[in-house]
């Protein structure tokens, strides 16, 4: 599998904190256990959307 070049990589990442934290503050302040759910759900989305990536990379 190739890797995607390391300034993709780093705007993905700040995408991926982006989403996270704009999810958390703008639905899910008052529920502590949706949001870490939510979290792991975003981010497991964010890391197949990574290999997925790398892989269409090829």
């Amino acid at each position: 599998m190739k890797r995607l070049s390391p300034a993709l990589s780093a705007l993905y990442l700040v995408l991926m904190i982006t989403v996270v934290v704009s999810i958390d503050t703008a639905f899910l302040q008052q529920h502590p256990e949706l949001r870490l759910i939510g979290n792991i759900i975003i981010v497991a989305v964010f890391v197949a959307g990574y290999f997925l990536l790398a892989r269409l990379k090829k």
